[in-house]
């Protein structure tokens, strides 16, 4: 189903789509229930099937870590094993080892996995320090100033994590000063491998590998994995007990939670739930109190410590205290420092929401049909919640968006990390942050335009970057013609598409559904929240405030709080929409795509909206949704209004249209399309949702409703049926009578395409078919092939007939049982789409 967004802002019409269910093998169905005991596991089944797992091996690795095996680090190869050959004569020759750390949640997480586990080999202060540069003076990646520091302090090897692939002259730089180079990472990488010890990145892996979407803390847990299987006798603190903090970084960063990173996330949060009790790790149980949870949910993460944890540099810029705060043991050094994160944090948020505005009061005068790339710039604007606006920005209004700072500084740059075409003078830069939409690789769009730039780095969804002021015009220009030249550019620019996974009603939510829904977590990238269509639905007791900060201040950050109604309960459902006022929710009837959550802090199930539609701004297609214009009459022998149970039997759709105008599923009076025909029926039950779109848009054109009345499925095996086709055959061989299509389609309950392979395997068996005008006559003909050649080729041919007759039996007992609304969303969007 498709739905077109309206609004005062000049934004894009919101495209909505209803993901269409598929049929569910019933062993499939059956182990997802072994995991919902309260539910009947339909939902979560339906997802994890769409979403590929669809193997009894595969099904329950990724529901239960006890059943997944990792992979392991020695399949970085030989890379791996340099890095472990250096570690080792760190530790033997006494060196000094510098971390070099990035200042983002994935960055911060992994500096402090490699502090403590390199801490058990290596001796803090004295032999390993970190450096994290500083987001609003330095930028990603490494650079020839923290270098030289540290090259002071005696630095013989650095270790980054979350940066430094593609670092290539500041690499160099460092071996001019006798530094070595370990690179952890997992951003793009380089056309040709750096001049490093070693490099541990998952992107030299292909996508399909379970390491692929390892984030830069899994890479670093990696290396600390193999040091630990290399030398096994040294460390005093299990591996294990860092994986709390890998299922922070790892989940902040929005890679995709598949393979290894799944696995580390389940794992990293079964310990994290552990914080608020075992208060192993004080800065992170402090934490938690602030943000109200319970750190037993991936949202627990996304929503409360990661951004709590980037806010600190996107505030002050400097992050090391982000390490000592997951890291210390000290009760009041914590207590000190998440109290400064949250304060961080607050700002955050006021200052997002301040940007946020002012970039859409730029686009108000920007004429979008001409824009296929924002790029946006403002001297006031800070750096640091620039990625967090532009991916906001990306998301409402469809396009990859850049955004720009020129802060009225000059930039005084080292001159070995400026590009030739550039003055190794001071130069006055604007720095910012890009975010990508609709699958386009962001990071090779911004790599084309590389002569106009100072330095880029990231990866296809996320970029960071900078330029010469005097650049960003042609800068502008170029990125927007490259992409309207790419063949990606056929992707719908301009046009946010939001996919529904499930249509539910407002009394199916609940702890249950949040349950069995819950089995999907980590939800992430390739996993995403289920988001459920509500149809026919209304608010009320609506009410907006600011939120509060730890001490009680309210912060300019607005969330709106309501109940959810619609026809099928008698009582309201809670829910949220974050960063929007009461007056925006529609009055009336609407349509909305929301997430269901549970609340830690009240203690109860919540939806948070996605986005909400009022019924009159439907599209006419996608009106119908709003009535029940189509009549569920399945089951007519006493059991009206619902599906049945058994197997199939194929026959092809027949309808007739009526004078009846029964009840609804819902045993409500069905609202009829304002029209004067009579209900469209079909008597006979599909294999497709392409044959319900057939009907519909006949009963659309005729002005009719359309009533499902197909019988529940025949229960005949494969095998009965193809003996019953062999009897028939027999029959008019030895009768001489011919039999029409139709005849035998209706005897057999068979599809026009499962009877012709019907007919084929006869023919192979010794029957010769004879087709007439409407007709077909049978007769016996022994085979001319050899004996043993002959049942292999009736063997083969019966054995494709009998498979087809299966799949098109689990079809028919799949369209059988499906429920009403999904018939009715799914329908709508396959009319809005024709």
């Amino acid at each position: 189903m498709a739905i077109a967004s309206h609004s005062n802002m000049p934004e894009p019409q919101i495209q909505w789509q209803v993901q269409p269910p598929t049929p569910i093998p019933q062993w499939f169905l059956e182990a997802v229930r072994a995991y919902t005991p309260a539910s009947e596991g339909v939902y979560a089944a339906q997802l994890l099937w769409q979403r590929g797992i669809q193997e009894s091996q595969q099904l329950a690795g990724f529901l239960n870590p006890d059943y997944y095996q990792p992979a392991s680090p020695f399949e970085f190869g030989q890379e791996m094993k340099w890095a472990m050959q250096r570690l080792k004569q760190a530790f033997n020759e006494g060196e000094k080892v510098a971390i070099w750390g990035d200042f983002d949640a994935d960055g911060i997480t992994a500096t402090s996995v490699l502090w403590e586990g390199l801490g058990q080999f290596l001796p803090q202060h004295q032999q390993l320090i970190y450096y994290i540069p500083n987001r609003l003076s330095e930028s990603h990646g490494l650079n020839c100033r923290g270098i030289d520091k540290l090259a002071l302090w005696g630095t013989k090897l650095i270790v980054t994590c979350d940066t430094g692939s593609t670092n290539l002259s500041e690499i160099d730089y460092a071996q001019q000063l006798g530094i070595d180079v370990i690179v952890t990472d997992h951003h793009t990488l380089p056309e040709e491998r750096p001049n490093v010890i070693s490099i541990i990145n998952p992107r030299y892996f292909a996508e399909t590998h379970p390491l692929f979407h390892l984030s830069g803390v899994a890479v670093a847990y990696k290396l600390l994995e193999a040091l630990y299987l290399t030398l096994p006798n040294i460390p005093q603190q299990p591996l294990e007990a860092l994986l709390d903090l890998v299922a922070i970084g790892l989940i902040a960063d929005l890679v995709q939670l598949s393979g290894d990173c799944r696995y580390l996330a389940q794992r990293g949060i079964e310990q994290l739930q552990q914080q608020p009790k075992t208060r192993s790790r004080p800065g992170i149980a402090r934490l938690l109190e602030l943000c109200k949870r319970e750190g037993n949910r991936p949202t627990d993460i996304s929503f409360g410590l990661g951004p709590r944890i980037n806010a600190v540099s996107r505030i002050h810029g400097d992050a090391s205290f982000g390490v000592e705060l997951l890291t210390s043991k000290d009760e009041q050094r914590c207590e000190q420092l998440a109290l400064e994160t949250e304060l961080a944090n607050v700002r955050r948020k006021s200052l997002q929401k301040d940007v946020t505005q002012q970039v859409k009061n730029k686009l108000d005068q920007l004429d979008l049909s001409t824009t296929s790339v924002i790029v946006l710039e403002d001297s006031q604007w800070a750096t640091g919640v620039l990625g967090l606006v532009a991916g906001q920005i990306a998301q409402e209004y469809g396009r990859p968006t850049i955004l720009l700072s020129t802060e009225g500084e000059r930039n005084f740059l080292d001159t070995k990390t400026i590009s030739q075409n550039l003055s190794p003078t001071s130069l006055p830069l604007a720095r910012g942050s890009a975010r990508s939409v609709n699958n386009i690789d962001l990071y090779e769009l911004v790599k084309s335009q590389a002569h106009l730039l100072h330095r880029f780095g990231g990866h296809p969804f996320a970029a960071g970057l900078s330029l010469p002021i005097d650049n960003i015009p042609l800068f502008t220009e170029a990125i927007n013609q490259q992409l309207r030249q790419q063949s990606a550019a056929n992707c719908k620019l301009g046009i946010p598409v939001i996919e529904a996974n499930l249509i539910v009603k407002v009394a199916q939510l609940g702890k249950e559904l949040f349950r069995e829904l819950k089995l999907l977590e980590p939800c992430g990238m390739g996993n995403s929240v289920p988001k459920l269509l509500i149809q026919n639905c209304w608010f009320e007791n609506i009410s907006n405030r600011n939120t509060k900060d730890f001490k009680g201040q309210k912060v300019q950050y607005i969330k709106t709080e309501f109940e959810i109604w619609d026809d099928s309960n008698t009582v309201g459902f809670p829910g949220l929409w974050w960063g929007h006022y009461r007056d925006e929710i529609p009055q009336g009837r609407c349509s909305c795509i929301v997430e269901l959550d549970y609340n830690n802090y009240k203690k109860h199930s919540e939806v948070r909206i996605v986005v909400v539609q009022p019924a009159n701004e439907i599209y006419s297609v996608n009106n119908l949704a709003q009535f029940n214009w189509i009549l569920d009459w399945r089951g007519e022998n006493g059991e009206r209004g619902r599906g049945g149970d058994g197997e199939n039997g194929l026959q092809p759709i027949a309808a007739t249209t009526t004078n009846s105008h029964p009840q609804s599923a819902s045993g409500e009076t069905n609202n009829p399309l304002p029209s004067p025909g009579n209900p469209l029926t079909i008597h006979q039950c599909p294999t497709s949702w392409d044959e319900l779109q057939v009907w519909s848009r006949r009963a659309i054109q005729g002005e009719h409703q359309l009533a499902i009345a197909y019988p529940p499925p025949k229960l005949l095996s494969a095998q009965e049926i193809w003996q019953q086709l062999v009897g028939i055959a027999k029959f008019l061989s030895r009768t001489g009578q011919s039999a029409t299509l139709e005849q035998l389609q209706t005897k057999l309950d068979l599809s026009d395409r499962t009877l012709h392979l019907g007919l084929q395997a006869l023919s192979h068996l010794g029957f010769q078919v004879k087709h007439l005008d409407w007709a077909i006559e049978i007769s016996w003909h022994p085979p001319l092939e050899t004996p043993d050649t002959h049942e292999a080729t009736v063997n083969n041919t019966t054995q494709a007939f009998k498979t087809t007759v299966e799949e098109e039996q689990f079809l028919r007992q799949y369209f059988y049982q499906v429920s009403l609304s999904t018939i009715q969303g799914i329908v709508s969007q396959q009319l809005n789409d024709y």
